[in-house]
């Protein structure tokens, strides 16, 4: 693989500070490495070109600044230019999918790479300025790039504007030498017109040290400039309408105005030219899809989460169950301290394994239980050291030497091993499953099959909208479908129903009767469970009465005029009845609106968008009161996990009402303006998956690590009692908690770092079972080890859910904040750690993290982090909810969602189209594109679309015909419409949550909510695009290495 630097001579990168959309505060003093924490200043000191930098939690702003105002959807125009035929960029290719092979450099004078011995991370060359004009600098002096005949056939660029000279190309600026090995350009890198690189150390056209944005004019029709400026109110890159005082430039993305008609083009940064995540994951995928991923190494890093793979595990856990944010660990705090990388592992135990992948095994060690070492209470496993014979083992973890009991001793071979070392799972598997004993259980009792109990809130909304019919008639056939164990015949989870507005019924489902007995609690601040025997039955048994009772409660409640509703006794109520059959237990929740009735946990309407943009907008992620988390802690207490389905047409609290789910490992689904014409089979098909996913109850969760180092936090969906276990009243397939290390010594490089994770549960039959997966990491005292094994998609979904927490003791401009001083720390230490030194114009990105800043800006660009009053409090919430839960390869795809050409189909294969890159400059008239992100899904038609393709999938004939209130595609007996139903199908199977399909064509008024997920773009609602983003951080960069 070649070596990467990630290279740019920027025009930009030299603004003087506060000339940028974030103030001359932002980003100058950072706090990193934890939220609230004393800041880490860089080591090396800055230098006096700077202004005085204020506290990052106060940045300056000039006075004068007019409010941002809001970016309606309507207003894209002022985002993105491609309809606007007055600002069109100029378009070009996009480079060929990469080669492998690298671009010689003989031809320009450079000596043979293959002389220098390669001791640095690979490191990837990328030109960042590609498209340079001609221009006057104000306070520099003009700078002009004479243009140079290209070895490379490609089309001629256009010239941006009249009456200036026609844009010109600098050569590629090559990497610096990093660790004595200069970088080559591969050839995939340089777009079709462009030439190929310069000799190494060759330095092109920069007027000055502090050229960037200074003294830039906006010319009308051309491309925005690449700045920023102090935005007020903390808005990370949100947008301020009009003129801004002080300032000779214009925010990005501005309308031209008269006062900036005149002057000189900025230099504007060609988007191929920065690295691409679609250009990885086709990279990724093509060294490494079907290929069989053995887990016999220490510290081997796996394909990415985008790449299909086969895993045999010989020793250490699947990535399935663990991936880490790096996978070799600095050997010292001080190193860890410096890079700033995060040191954690993103756990998900109950991970579905392919059918073309074993099992795990589940190992018996008789009564007396799983084998574990006597000091920390490690299970056994590869990574203890047998001796003496095979009399004593020592523990992998603390060292501690131990009895092998008698019934498990075994001889060991000539190198030291056991001879059944391959016949024991424990031995030879990084994952495996225990059968717990006794001990394991509560009250020393074997556990009872669990429960799932189903409540309906039957108000007036949720039967007027037919909600409470659909999920009847649903029930019927669901319950034939409960989780089961692999080899039973029938499910034994048992069921129970209740219905609820202001008071609750209960209903006995005894099978003995005829009909269903119904029970209703008036008293709901008191709740007890009127009924033991009948509540809770078995489906096979009590199949006729639970028939009988889904038909008639919709009869039951068709008239009913009840709109309040009960929240917190109705969870209180499926608790009860959940400790009262001392078993484990899932409530299924179907609410629609807020709880206002008089009862325990009664909520008010509290959505304040003032506080947006102030240092109490946390108070819009806290809980109303402490009600619900002693609720939710109580649930967890008698392992009752609790999903809720709400189908709100206002505000109804998620924040709040979330808390339940959130804490006793549950999931929380949400379908606004609910209409059953649209909106039905969406939520049947999440129902149908919440209900048959693989599950365990009643779990908790330990981590345990060798000397030198511990876990330290944790974050998801859980609850934890104490500083080291994590409880959940249940834990599913799609759950994942992040697990965060900290240094408590110094680790030994041969030893590496080991983890070992166990989790004790319920299974749906009843058994108690321990579930264990372990992993052995490197550690090393390099640099450049600890960047090139680092996973940048792992780092994503640890920065997210750490930062998504943070706000709920912190202002959102301090995360924000946070964030974007951790990244460039992170790249600034790569840059003086690991490659030799270079010119400060160029930008070096470490390979394995070259896509860090594109996924750091989507992540300040989500809902959750934005501070838009445009924005509902309740969808801000229910992303941060999703979000804490999810696995690697749910915030992977939800920070940088799929942009699939459907026009590009080839209908004969079995391959989806190669995706584009997510920004409106890939779209085309005459194209079809379908976007997801794992929880949206959107196929966009183009103008222009071909009328063979519309015909096709539509069955109509013309795009005029096509009707975008459609909720799925017809099924027609073609090629093209089998394709993309397949693509579609495909999608929808490989995600926890099922996507609602919208349609819509192109220049639609709906079109805006397509538009703000082209995540490479401006925010509709505020945020910077890659490309600007990109020029901040290196600013950022340079100012800690100055």
């Amino acid at each position: 693989m070649s070596q990467q630097g990630y290279v740019a001579t920027p025009p930009y990168s030299q603004a003087k500070p506060g000339l940028g959309g974030y103030s001359t505060g932002f980003g100058s003093q950072p706090h990193y490495a934890h939220y609230g924490g004393t800041g880490q200043p860089y080591s090396a000191a800055q230098a006096g070109l700077l202004k005085p930098v204020p506290s990052p939690h106060v940045p300056s702003v000039s006075a004068g600044h007019p409010t941002p105002a809001p970016s309606p959807f309507g207003q894209t125009h002022l985002q993105n230019g491609i309809y606007n035929p007055g600002n069109q960029m100029p378009s070009y290719a996009a480079p060929p999918p990469c080669s492998g092979q690298t671009a010689p450099l003989q031809s320009h004078g450079s000596n043979s790479l293959s002389n220098y011995q390669n001791t640095a991370p690979p490191l990837f060359t990328q030109q960042v300025t590609s498209q340079l004009g001609a221009m006057q600098i104000s306070d520099h002096g003009s700078s002009q790039v004479h243009p140079q005949s290209s070895p490379l056939s490609g089309p001629p660029l256009r010239p941006t504007f009249q009456g200036s000279q026609p844009q010109q190309l600098l050569h590629p600026i090559s990497s610096p030498t990093s660790q004595g090995l200069p970088s080559a350009v591969p050839a995939a890198t340089v777009p079709p017109g462009m030439p190929p690189p310069s000799p190494v150390g060759m330095h092109v056209g920069l007027a000055g040290p502090n050229q960037g944005s200074v003294g830039y004019q906006q010319v009308p029709g051309q491309p925005p400039m690449t700045g920023y400026l102090p935005q007020q109110g903390g808005m990370y890159g949100g947008q301020q309408r009009g003129l801004q005082p002080n300032y000779p430039a214009a925010y990005p993305g501005a309308p031209a105005t008269g006062a900036q008609l005149a002057g000189p083009q900025q230099k504007k940064l060609d988007p191929d030219s920065i690295p691409s995540p679609i250009q990885v994951i086709e990279e990724d995928k093509l060294r490494r899809s079907g290929q069989l991923f053995v887990t016999n190494t220490k510290g081997q890093v796996p394909p990415l989460v985008t790449t299909s793979c086969v895993v045999q595990d010989q020793g250490n856990a699947s990535p399935r169950f663990i991936r880490c944010t790096t996978y070799c660990f600095p050997s010292t705090a001080d190193m860890a301290k410096q890079s700033q990388i995060p040191l954690a592992a993103v756990i998900k135990p109950f991970a579905i394994l392919p059918p073309n992948e074993a099992p795990l095994c589940v190992v018996s060690h008789g009564e007396s239980g799983p084998i574990r070492c006597n000091r920390c209470k490690a299970y056994m496993c590869p990574l203890m050291q047998f001796i003496e014979g095979g009399r004593r083992y020592q523990c992998g973890f603390c060292n501690c030497v131990n009895e092998v009991p008698p019934f498990y001793f075994q001889h060991l071979d000539h190198i030291g091993r056991r001879l059944d070392h391959y016949d024991k799972p424990e031995l030879s598997l990084g994952s495996y499953e225990f059968m717990a004993t006794l001990d394991y259980c509560k009250n020393s009792k074997p556990p009872n099959p669990p429960a799932f109990i189903f409540m309906i809130d039957v108000s007036y909304y949720n039967i007027k909208i037919g909600c409470v019919k659909l999920i009847c008639e649903e029930l019927k056939t669901l319950l034939d479908k409960l989780p089961r164990e692999d080899q039973a015949e029938t499910s034994a989870i048992r069921v129970g129903f209740v219905t609820y507005n202001k008071v609750l019924h209960f209903y006995n489902l005894k099978s003995s009767l005829a009909q269903p007995q119904m029970m209703v609690v008036s008293d709901v601040g008191e709740m007890f469970v009127p009924l033991l025997d009948g509540f809770l039955v078995n489906v096979h048994e009590s199949r006729p009465v639970i028939n009988n009772l889904l038909d008639q409660i919709p009869e039951m409640f068709a008239d009913t005029s009840e709109s309040e509703t009960v929240f917190a006794p109705v969870i209180q109520a499926g608790l009860e009845a959940v400790k009262a059959a001392e078993c484990s237990g899932k409530l299924f929740i179907f609410h629609s609106s807020l709880p206002t009735a008089e009862a325990p946990g009664k909520l008010k309407n509290r959505d304040d968008k003032k506080l947006v943009n102030t240092d109490k907008e946390k108070i819009l992620f806290q809980p109303q009161s402490h009600f619900y988390e002693t609720l939710a802690k109580d649930c967890v207490a008698n392992s009752c996990c609790v999903d809720v389905f709400l189908f709100p047409n206002q505000y109804v609290d998620v924040t709040t009402m979330g808390i339940v789910p959130m804490s006793t490992g549950g999931s929380l689904y949400k379908y606004n303006n609910f209409q059953i014409q649209t909106d039905a089979e969406h939520f049947l098909n999440n129902l149908r998956k919440d209900v048959q996913k693989p599950i365990g109850f009643d779990a908790i969760m330990r981590v345990r690590t060798n000397t030198g180092f511990r876990a330290t936090d944790f974050l998801g969906s859980m609850y934890m009692n104490n500083t080291t276990d994590v409880e959940v009243a249940a834990i599913d397939c799609d759950k994942a908690i992040t697990v965060e290390f900290k240094h408590d010594d110094k680790l030994n490089e041969e030893n590496g770092a080991l983890i070992q994770c166990a989790l004790l549960y319920t299974n749906v039959a009843g058994h108690r079972r321990l579930r264990i997966h372990n992993l052995t990491l490197n550690c090393s005292s390099q640099h450049a080890d600890l960047y090139k094994s680092c996973e940048t998609d792992a780092l994503i979904n640890f920065f997210a859910k750490s930062a998504y927490r943070a706000i709920l003791n912190q202002p959102l401009k301090t995360v924000r904040e946070i964030l974007v001083n951790q990244t460039a720390h992170i790249l600034a230490c790569y840059r003086k750690n690991c490659a030799s030194p270079s010119s400060a114009g160029q930008l070096i990105l470490p390979e394995a993290m070259k896509l860090l800043p594109v996924y750091m800006n989507n992540l300040l660009k989500s809902y959750v982090l934005l501070g838009s009053p445009d924005l509902p409090t309740d969808e801000r919430a229910f992303q941060r909810l999703l979000v804490t839960s999810m696995d690697v390869v749910g915030t992977q795809s939800f920070y940088y969602p799929r942009l699939l050409p459907i026009h590009k189909m080839d209908v004969n294969s079995e391959e989806f189209p190669a995706a584009v890159r997510c920004s409106e400059e890939r779209l085309a008239d005459g194209g079809i594109f379908l976007l997801e992100n794992g929880i949206n899904m959107f196929l966009w038609l183009g103008l222009n679309s071909q009328p063979e393709l519309i015909q096709g999938i539509f069955n109509v004939p013309s795009f005029a015909h096509i009707n975008t209130d459609l909720i799925s595609l017809p099924e027609l007996d073609n090629p093209y419409s089998r394709k993309i139903r397949s693509i579609i199908a495909n999608i929808r199977n490989q995600n926890p949550y099922s996507m609602k399909l919208i349609i819509l064509k192109q220049k639609d008024k709906s079109e805006g909510i397509f538009r703000q997920f082209l995540v490479e773009d401006k925010g509709l609602h505020g945020g910077a695009s890659y490309v600007d983003f990109l020029c901040y951080v290196h600013k950022e960069i340079r100012q800690l290495l100055t």
